[in-house]
């Protein structure tokens, strides 16, 4: 059971940012902000997850039936993550290839302290054990000190800037994508999401700062910042995995992308190029597809429709071309089970998903983990919502690793130039934020 207030705030904004500071006591933490971006689909402005009750944290084995299990039998509030890796528990797949950051492949928790902003409400509810924490708390909140700087432009770390490196180098980059190409033209696959990795070894960074300097750049929807003891996840994510919320299901797959530019004029005529390109339109409509297909597995019938096709969406640091398809289930459909029959979300494999997951394994050098996975929360009525974790700076503090992936749609008509450009503008922030 849980106490609950609401409190009317002055400052919404100022708020925020001083529950992010006064979280880091905290050694689970989950930080989840909209930026205030304006959609239909959203419940809430933020969410701050802290301090954890019970824990799940497991491998990739019988993933899926645990978090059944611990999500049926908590009925309450949780937050975490699903890795790509759990791919492993829903198919007969393997991940064998190099990881510097050794997260859980799948880690949710029970949060003892809970915050909710709306507009300027803030509803605060904490687990009955700790309800007499709550009023000395929020007094702590308020007058928690906000240094702007962290949030306008972050803190300078110039005497310990991570030296970044590349996992996979530009050549074998083209010979690689040649080879999913290859893939393509015989048959094997329609579409394959190759990713690769950028790292720094011996790197120390300030998380918080760094979060709030990567968000700062790129003011996502889906933005989040995660803190599991020593590891931190610091994402500016703009796509939706999935979310429930009552019979309803809702996907938002991206796919197809353009720079932005300064220049008003150049800006707008590079969102309606990415409107009209065929290639970007093909990447969005397959995994479309696929969506539609996954989305049926637990869909009442006839239920699944598209809402939007391949709609431009534009933010801070790039446009986006981004679908929305919609079903509908029974009240008494398992939660858990519209993710494993979804998972891993299709604009991050390709089509089809078994194959493409198959090729990409044995092409990419690094156990993607975390990245191209999930993070989000089960609400106690079973609703639930997810990100998909891209556009993220992942550390391991203990072991001083630093990483972030950044991936592509291969198709027929791609070119392993612009490819590998692709990358390096959604690569862009990641780096700017850790350049700091």
């Amino acid at each position: 059971m849980r106490v609950t207030l609401k409190i009317t705030l002055d400052n919404p904004q100022i708020v925020k940012q001083q529950l992010l500071l006064w979280s880091q006591h905290s050694h689970e933490v989950v930080w989840l902000d909209s930026n205030n971006y304006q959609q239909k689909y959203n419940e809430f402005d933020a969410i701050l997850a802290v301090d954890a009750f019970t824990v799940l944290q497991t491998d990739y084995t019988n993933a899926f039936q645990q978090l059944d299990e611990y999500q049926q039998t908590t009925k309450d509030w949780i937050f975490g993550y699903l890795s790509y890796d759990l791919k492993n528990d829903v198919e007969n797949l393997v991940s064998q290839n190099h990881d510097g950051l050794a997260f859980p492949e799948l880690y949710f928790f029970q949060p003892k302290k809970l915050f909710f902003l709306k507009g300027n409400e803030l509803e605060v509810q904490y687990l009955n054990m700790v309800d007499d924490e709550l009023e000395v708390d929020i007094e702590e909140i308020l007058q928690t000190e906000i240094h702007t700087e962290i949030f306008e432009k972050g803190v300078s770390n110039k005497e310990h800037r991570p030296k970044i490196k590349l996992r996979i180098h530009k050549d074998e980059y083209h010979e690689k994508v040649t080879k999913v190409l290859a893939h393509i033209h015989r048959g094997d696959i329609y579409e394959a999401n190759f990713c690769q990795e950028f790292y720094a070894e011996n790197a120390t960074i300030d998380p918080v700062s760094t979060y709030a300097h990567l968000n700062a750049i790129s003011k996502p929807p889906f933005a989040t910042y995660m803190r599991l003891s020593d590891k931190y996840i610091l994402s500016a994510s703009p796509e939706r995995y999935i979310k429930k919320n009552g019979t309803k299901i809702t996907s938002q797959p991206i796919k197809g992308t353009a720079k932005r530019v300064s220049n008003p004029v150049e800006d707008k005529k590079l969102a309606t190029d990415l409107q009209n390109d065929e290639k970007e339109r093909a990447e969005n409509v397959m995994i479309v597809d696929l969506v539609r297909n996954d989305l049926a597995k637990t869909a009442k019938k006839g239920s699944v429709k598209v809402e939007e096709l391949c709609k431009i969406y534009t933010f801070d640091q790039v446009h986006q071309m981004i679908s929305t398809v919609t079903s509908e289930v029974s009240e008494t459909q398992n939660p858990v089970e519209i993710l494993r029959t979804t998972f891993p979300m299709g604009s991050m494999t390709g089509a089809p998903k078994i194959s493409a997951m198959q090729i990409i394994e044995n092409l990419e050098e690094t156990k993607r983990g975390i990245y191209s996975g999930a993070i989000g929360y089960f609400a106690p009525n079973n609703d639930f919502d997810f990100n998909v974790v891209i556009r993220s700076i992942l550390y391991n503090s203990t072991k001083q690793y630093v990483s972030y992936s950044v991936g592509g749609a291969i198709t027929a008509k791609s070119i392993p130039e612009k490819e590998y450009e692709e990358c390096l503008i959604k690569a862009k922030a990641m780096r700017e934020a850790l350049e700091l």
